[in-house]
């Protein structure tokens, strides 16, 4: 008997890993000697499947890739790799760092020569202090759609946007020249940036500094004040949701809007005559929106760490991946030979070139204390109760006191 329950035991081992290998697993792995196990979304999770087959096929090493959905890859890793159970890479957002990174979830990665070859922001994105911790695939950023037959040619200035403003905006009517979801810091801050805004200063050495929140300098005051403007000259609402905005561009009833790639999907099914370009200068500087970029990370608790790292700068990081992961997900590419292969999709350009000029999201933990005091004072300024610079004002000193006394 023990000895038929011990073959059986081997043939269910040996059926089980056999499944895991064609990537139909449904129960959790973990990283094994000698085997890779990559942690991907649906999305990207075909592209990693194909790729482990040809390192297999060169290494004999078995490659599985496990799927989980986007949203959970950062909260299981942070169980499952401490109690042994987690993969050895993960794809991704360069603002799961604060966490991944303090709770020391991730392995600092090297890319060597390989680092000129991506956009220097999505580099920055995943460098941590002056090391880095992925090797990132694809950008985005906010920027300007216009409806090409209310705005022929786009606006190169803040100046040329209110002049648009002025000459489409019926408030009776619900047309406007320019709408931007409101109040929405995310939304708000290139506006902001153009002139010197930030969120976190940086220490000497290249660590954000929580204490240092410069959301009420002279610049960002400077942007808000341009945004009271037009609320105050009745060319923009006091306050505006997504939806409704996105519904007004598609109604034609918008001549521009400020959001992201991720409206090119609904506005294309709409069928709106759209172009999206870079958001227009403010006394002669180009707006920072900020940037948010995916990649891999290899977890610390990964039995296969030099194989892992192999894997992506061999693999991963060359054009034919950074193709193939644009084809399956038509992202702005990270790797500038694939951006430049890709250039003649204008939506795609346009995203790249404002994510090349803008900031990647602050990813330390503290970014949380940022953003409803944010939110309310960009509220309390339309809604004309306080001036922009006593707005400010009392949300930089609310998140400086929230994050301070998070620290207690």
């Amino acid at each position: 008997m023990e000895c038929a329950a011990a073959k059986m035991k081997r043939s269910l081992a040996i059926a089980m890993c056999i499944s895991m290998l064609l990537g139909l697993a449904t129960c959790a792995s973990a990283s094994q000697e000698g085997k890779l196990l990559i942690w991907a979304d649906g999305t990207r999770a075909p592209v990693m499947e194909d790729l482990g087959k040809k390192f297999t096929a060169k290494y004999k090493v078995p490659v599985e890739v496990q799927e989980l959905g986007f949203g959970d890859i950062r909260d299981q890793l942070g169980v499952a790799g401490p109690a042994g159970k987690g993969p050895d890479i993960i794809i991704g957002a360069h603002d799961w760092l604060g966490e991944l990174v303090t709770n020391g979830l991730i392995e600092p990665i090297d890319l060597q020569a390989k680092e000129k070859d991506f956009l220097k922001v999505s580099v920055e994105a995943f460098t941590w202090g002056s090391t880095l911790y992925g090797v990132p695939y694809a950008v985005e950023a906010v920027g300007l759609f216009y409806n090409t037959k209310l705005v022929p040619n786009p606006p190169k200035t803040w100046d040329d946007l209110v002049a648009i403003c002025k000459k489409l905006t019926d408030k009776d009517k619900k047309q406007y020249g320019f709408l931007l979801p409101i109040p929405d810091p995310y939304h708000t801050f290139p506006i902001m940036s153009a002139a010197g805004g930030y969120v976190f200063g940086v220490n000497k050495d290249g660590t954000l500094n929580p204490l240092d929140v410069g959301l009420n300098n002279a610049g960002a005051v400077r942007g808000l004040s341009l945004l009271d403007k037009l609320v105050e000259d009745g060319l923009m609402p006091q306050s505006m949701d997504y939806n409704t905005m996105m519904g007004l561009f598609k109604d034609g009833k918008v001549g521009m809007m400020l959001t992201g790639p991720w409206a090119l999907a609904d506005l294309r099914a709409a069928k709106v005559p759209y172009g999206f370009t870079t958001i227009p200068k403010i006394d002669g500087k180009d707006p920072r929106p900020f940037v948010g970029v995916q990649g891999f990370m290899i977890s610390s608790f990964s039995k296969n760490k030099m194989l892992a790292k192999a894997f992506l700068n061999e693999y991963v990081a060359t054009a034919d991946t950074m193709m193939a992961l644009f084809k399956q997900d038509p992202r702005p590419p990270a790797y500038l030979a694939t951006a430049r292969a890709v250039s003649s999709d204008a939506d795609i350009r346009a995203t790249g070139d404002s994510a090349a000029a803008g900031i990647p999201m602050p990813a330390i933990p503290e970014m949380s204390a940022v953003w409803t005091a944010w939110a309310n004072a960009i509220e309390l300024t339309f809604n004309q109760k306080l001036e922009p610079k006593k707005a400010l004002d009392d949300a930089t000193a609310q998140i400086i006191s929230a994050i301070k006394a998070s620290k207690k």
